[in-house]
């Protein structure tokens, strides 16, 4: 960190600050998860405001950016991550503090060193968060590459670049707001953060204390290990092996049985199916780091769902279920044939005479259901916060500065804090320039846009409450579609355009909020970290749009099956919600108009914010039974929020291995959970991702292929249960 900084300490603080580096035990987070992952003490002197920083900080985000976009348009998709960008900058970093000069620069009167020291702790979590902020590809690219290739509506290169940087920015101008609600108490644990904090310490610890590591592996040679394994590990079940991913072994009883199939098999609801394969058990639920009171809420939500309301749904031929597949995320004609969205569009336009002409939209029941279920779960969100922490809130708003902190705020106490004055004007001009770019170019009205950025506001602090608690997001992707599908039926652009605004500024604030507890755990100097932040959000979203453009300007039939490798899938589905959102309108949908068959899911809002309420009171009428106040409605409503596309043996499989680690190591082998369960999670995910990236580098990219043989079969049906995604009234001749 730049001395000039250091300097500006207020006295008082500086020895607080000097007092509580030097604490052991007998003061610490209260939260156990954060004791035994997050040191308690700091070194305010460690460089982290460094020109190592800075250039591999922007070298891995032009990277990453480049890399994640250009796989997101392909088949099949990779992304690089934050474990990924951690293993391999280590080295590098360790490199450039070996090579370079150490003597001082001066440029244009700022005073620093090539080299001031050992590479640090505090620069490698800059490096990494740099790139974290901008891993998954700016969300508002889909929109461009929309109108450029679905809709003929061609705008210029600045218009599409301006949308990019305003939702991506938009939201971290937003995370200052709530940052005094959100980062600094110390129950708002935001626990994916501790996985990360958990892989720096590891990558960073030297020679330990024989006291701590007395008859134990040291957490550096376990990650290595665990890594290394699943490394080696992942060839089988990405390559060689798929089959051992997705075992439907109750399905090969009766495989071509169409109910055992659709109840077992993994495109079904995946009753037994086992998946030996990390990437799947850790999809969503991320069963190591997830609380267990939040993985009971999921299972919970889960079996209500999946096991029994969709079963019933589907075999009493509810909305005609019979005619589509158990689960699915395509939309059909009443008689079970794919829906063919051109046919009712006229130039890019609803065509209501051909809409009713060709019939109105039909989706399974497991799909109309989790709409339902997405409906409640929102309002439950809302109402549960303001039941469970609306109190709290409204003291933290009156004196957020004069209640007790835990050590890590007073810790971090010692470096200048933001001034919101900063968030305050970056705010104005993302808004101003939303205004601009929406208005000149067409994109929605300027009411709509601030409407959308009314609906971000209004409910990122619940959404982030229940994110920092559970580490499980609700999404507000759902309502903000809704919300503009009514208010503008039949203008698709809009339609994603206003979700955009809505949805994603909403998840780009918890992102960037999430980064700062990152850096108030590892005592981060929260100015680095603005300026790290908001220059990474910059560059990386210049960069993910001119990669999508140079793509879609080069690459014939792209989004298109004959233009394969670039099909696009994401994207194919961003343009299905247009149609069905936007186009044919929500009305057409889940109201009343031209036959729509879906409007008493819509009874999930009102389900979703009476539902807190009962346990709520219970809890405090009844303080003796605990688990009433574990009762989680938004956690629970959320549960299958990601289905489809997510599977169900996705959830059934990461919340076994959630059992196991989250519940029972934790209560009958606590120090082995405390001081190497996050660190598996780091590790798992580490070996997996190098995994992936080598097969599709030296692999796949080149055309090869694995050999065929029953663990890795020729049609793809890697579960061999053939009948798990067919109609119950459509069983395909051969069965």
């Amino acid at each position: 960190m730049d001395k000039t900084v250091v300097d500006t300490y207020d006295e008082k603080f500086e020895a607080e600050a000097s007092v509580g580096a030097h604490l052991g035990e007998e003061e610490d987070s209260p939260i156990e998860e954060v004791r035994v992952t997050v040191s308690n003490t700091d070194d305010p002197s460690m460089p982290c405001n460094t020109f190592r920083m800075w250039s591999l900080g922007l070298l891995f985000t032009a990277a990453v950016s480049f890399v994640n976009q250009f796989f997101y348009l392909r088949q099949t998709q990779i992304s690089i991550g934050y474990s990924v960008v951690a293993l391999i900058s280590l080295p590098i970093g360790h490199l450039m503090a070996r090579v370079l000069p150490t003597r001082q620069m001066n440029i244009l009167g700022w005073k620093f060193s090539l080299n001031p020291g050992p590479f640090s702790l505090k620069e490698h979590i800059l490096i990494g968060t740099m790139v974290s902020c901008n891993t998954s590809t700016a969300y508002a690219v889909d929109i461009v590459i929309l109108q450029h290739v679905y809709y003929g509506d061609k705008q210029p290169f600045i218009a599409g670049l301006l949308l990019v940087l305003t939702t991506q920015i938009t939201g971290f101008a937003l995370a200052g707001a709530i940052r005094r609600f959100l980062v600094r108490p110390a129950h708002m644990v935001w626990p994916g953060t501790l996985v990360t904090a958990s892989l720096f310490r590891s990558l960073h610890a030297h020679a330990q204390s024989e006291e701590e590591d007395a008859g134990r592996m040291s957490r550096m040679k376990y990650f290595m290990i665990v890594t290394t394994g699943s490394f080696i590990y992942y060839w089988l079940p990405g390559l060689l092996f798929p089959t051992i991913g997705m075992i439907s072994w109750i399905c090969w009883i009766a495989p071509n049985n169409i109910v055992l199939s659709q109840l077992t098999g993994s495109n079904g609801l995946g009753i037994g199916t086992i998946a030996l394969d990390w990437a799947a058990a850790s999809y969503y639920v991320n069963p190591l780091v997830t609380p267990w009171f939040a993985q009971v809420n999921i299972i919970i939500g889960f079996i209500l769902v999946t096991y029994i309301m969709v079963p019933w749904a589907y075999y009493t031929n509810l909305w005609n279920s019979k005619n589509y597949p158990i689960l699915s995320a395509s939309l059909f004609r009443e008689d079970g044939t794919l829906y063919n969205k051109t046919l009712i569009l006229t130039d890019n336009v609803l065509d209501e005479a051909k809409y009713l002409a060709y019939g109105p939209i039909r989706m399974d029941s497991f799909f109309a259901l989790t709409y339902g279920v997405g409906f409640a779960g929102l309002m439950a969100t809302v109402v549960h916060v303001i039941l469970y922490h609306g109190t709290e809130m409204v003291a933290r708003w009156k004196s957020a500065r004069a209640e007790n902190e835990d050590i890590h705020s007073r810790l971090m106490r010692v470096y200048p804090e933001v001034p919101d004055w900063w968030y305050l004007i970056l705010f104005g001009i993302t808004v101003a320039l939303s205004l601009v770019t929406c208005i000149v170019w067409d994109f929605m009205p300027w009411w709509a846009v601030l409407l959308a950025l009314v609906i971000a506001m209004f409910f990122v602090l619940p959404v982030g409450i229940v994110q920092a608690v559970t580490n499980q997001q609700p999404g507000l992707n759902i309502v903000t579609e809704y919300v503009i599908g009514y208010l503008l039926p039949g203008h698709a652009i809009a339609n994603v355009t206003f979700k955009t605004y809505g949805y994603i500024v909403n998840v780009q604030a918890l992102t960037f909020v999430s980064d700062l507890k990152l850096g108030h755990y590892m005592k981060i100097p929260p100015r680095v970290m603005f300026m790290a932040q908001l220059t990474s959000t910059f560059i990386s979203g210049l960069i993910n749009l001119s990669t999508a453009m140079w793509l879609v300007n080069t690459r014939p039939n792209i989004c298109t099956p004959k233009g394969y490798p670039f099909t696009c899938r994401n994207t194919n589905t961003f343009y299905s919600a247009s149609i069905i959102w936007g186009a044919i309108g929500p009305a057409r949908v889940f109201g009343s108009k031209d036959g729509a068959l879906y409007s008493k899911v819509q009874w999930g809002f009102v389900v979703g914010a009476l539902l807190p309420i009962p346990f709520w009171y219970a809890a405090k009428k009844f303080p003796n039974i605990p688990w009433l106040k574990y009762v989680h409605w938004p956690v629970l409503l959320a549960a299958t929020s990601n289905m489809p596309p997510a599977l169900p043996y996705f959830y059934s499989n990461g919340l076994f291995i959630g059992f196991i680690f989250a519940f029972l190591l934790r209560r009958y082998r606590y120090n082995w959970w405390a001081r190497y369960n996050y660190l598996t999670s780091a590790a798992l995910d580490s070996g997996v991702a190098v995994c992936g990236l080598v097969i599709f580098f030296a692999i796949q990219s080149w055309d090869g292929t694995a050999p065929t043989w029953i663990g890795n079969p020729a049609d793809s049906v890697f579960d061999h249960c053939p009948l798990g995604g067919s109609a119950y009234n459509k069983i395909p001749a051969a069965a």
